[in-house]
């Protein structure tokens, strides 16, 4: 199925789904501080950027990460969920708050980071290029801008290629210093950094298993999947891995700004908490999609002719424009067809984020198709008992029921807030209820 200029939708080729992983697709670390307008502001060392990229790393971290949380939820059963003796303490409460405020602080960071990147590297499909040339920008990273300018790893010869000539280092591999393309210009730091960060971010477990509370199973799930999904991506410079880091750092600025703010027992308006919600189950349904997406996409670029001089081509990449040149035999752009994902790495790290996804959004429409019925009954049984027959509004049940189903995959996944747990025991308790919250 074609649309818009040459992009086409079809299927996968096999050979993309073999298996062991090829290691020779690699990773390129980012360039240092200082050697090109787009370089990060921090520098990693190249043998510490690898080290950590080690499969074993993240395996080990959420291997003894989901063994600690089903413990540590054992010894909460055995002592009636009684909230530990820190828990109470003054520097326990501040622990907390500072690192909400460090992660909404870092997230907003990256998030900013990743829109420059963005910003300066995707193609306006309205722009000369046309929308291939947008496809093309979101679909290859490496190398430099230009439609048929990017370097991608090609698992038939089991080497890095270009449509281009000059693109590819001596050594066969994309340039670190190559401008115009997502990963050095911003996804090899910002997704790098934020891989890291899905480590720390078990802090949260730990934080509510403090409280007295127990980790679901579907919350070990949701930390320990994250690492390994952020680890395939950037180990195999997998394209829609920008897709997790723009967006997931954007709802984590504001969701641990909701939970600095509520940590200081200020109260939040309602629509801004649904609001929340709504993005973060959303982020789901959308990631998972989109991700899935490039896996179907092919489309033509230009590519050089035999016959011309490599100095016209070795231009046309230095000032970032399209590295196709007149045919002398067709007399127009020769083309050639490419897929968006090439490597059987690449599509590892689609698929796994994919399959990450699916219980999650799973267990939302479950909890939608619950509460839904739930509702219509409850409308259906109200309007026999009156002998009215006014119709249900279903749009208004819809509604309701979709909060209550994000509702109830944001408890289960980031637990319940303290807000929530004052609320849920306020209502239980009755007239105490006052007197528990002051206590709270």
């Amino acid at each position: 199925m074609a649309f818009f200029d040459s992009v086409r939708l079809s299927l996968p080729d096999s050979s993309l789904f073999t298996w062991p992983l090829n290691t020779k697709s690699g990773f390129i670390p980012p360039p240092p501080p200082g050697s090109a307008p787009f370089a990060p502001p921090v520098e990693i060392p190249d043998h510490i950027y690898h080290a950590v990229l080690d499969f074993r790393v993240p395996v080990t971290i959420a291997a003894t990460y989901a063994v600690t949380a089903k413990l540590l939820n054992i010894y909460n059963k055995s002592t009636g969920k009684k909230p530990w003796a820190i828990s109470k303490t003054f520097v326990f409460r501040w622990f907390v708050i500072f690192h909400n405020i460090f992660l909404a602080v870092y997230s907003a960071w990256t998030w900013w980071g990743m829109f420059n990147a963005l910003r300066r590297t995707v193609v306006n499909p309205m722009g000369p290029q046309g929308f291939t040339g947008f496809v093309d920008s979101m679909c290859k990273i490496n190398g430099p801008g230009g439609l048929g300018n990017a370097a991608f790893f090609d698992e038939a010869s089991n080497s890095w290629q270009s449509l281009s000539p000059g693109v590819l280092t001596e050594e066969g591999l994309p340039s670190q210093y190559s401008p115009g393309r997502m990963w050095n210009e911003g996804l090899g730091f910002y997704g790098w950094l934020f891989y890291l960060s899905k480590f720390y971010e078990v802090l949260d477990t730990l934080i509510i298993l403090a409280k007295g509370k127990l980790s679901s199973t579907l919350q070990t799930y949701h930390h320990a999947g994250a690492m390994m999904c952020m680890w395939a991506g950037i180990r195999f410079m997998s394209t829609p891995i920008w897709i997790f880091v723009f967006f997931n750092s954007f709802i984590h600025a504001i969701m641990y700004t909701y939970y600095t703010v509520t940590a200081f027992n200020i109260r939040v308006p309602m629509f801004i908490k649904r609001s929340l919600t709504s993005m973060q189950i959303t982020q789901f349904l959308v990631g998972g999609s989109g991700a899935m997406i490039y896996s179907f996409i092919t489309y033509s670029v230009p590519v050089i002719s035999h016959t011309e001089e490599a100095s016209s081509s070795a231009s046309a990449v230095a000032n970032g424009t399209s590295a196709g040149v007149v045919d002398p035999v067709k007399g127009k752009y020769a083309s050639q067809p490419t897929a968006c994902v090439t490597s059987n790495g690449t599509t590892f790290a689609v698929w796994l984020n994919v399959f990450y996804l699916t219980p999650l959004t799973y267990l939302f429409v479950s909890f939608f198709i619950e509460s839904y019925l739930r509702r219509s009954n409850a409308t259906s049984s109200k309007g026999k008992g009156a002998q009215a027959r006014r119709p249900s509004n279903n749009l208004a049940i819809a509604e309701k029921a979709g909060w209550e189903a994000a509702k109830n995959v944001k408890r289960e996944v980031y637990g319940e807030s303290n807000e929530e747990a004052i609320a849920a025991e306020t209502k239980k308790n009755g007239k105490n209820g006052r007197v528990l919250r002051n206590r709270h």
